[in-house]
């Protein structure tokens, strides 16, 4: 579930409803989706993924560096993780 939008964001807001002609209420959404995307800490990140790619048939070994690979290019500041420590994200 998304969160409410900060009164700083309400800026955003009425920026995306002048641009996109979206109503308030949506407008709201998008920002509170785009900023809960962007607050997603990396053991979520690598939880969530994992899940996602073991549901599409993925093996560990390729999901997990699949993941390494992503890190890199997610709005997180996230540190160069192993597949053991994705591991330990994943199964504790």
């Amino acid at each position: 579930m998304v969160g409410r939008v900060t009164h700083n964001a309400a800026d955003l807001v009425e920026q995306i409803i002048r641009t996109t002609g979206l109503p308030a209420g949506e407008a709201r959404r998008v920002v509170a989706d785009v900023a809960a995307y962007f607050s997603e800490h990396v053991e979520d990140y690598v939880r969530r993924r994992h899940h996602e790619l073991q549901l599409r048939g993925g093996k560990n070994e390729e999901i997990f560096e699949r993941i390494r690979a992503e890190l890199a290019h997610r709005p997180f500041r996230a540190p160069e993780l192993s597949a053991r420590q994705l591991r330990r994200i994943v199964y504790g």
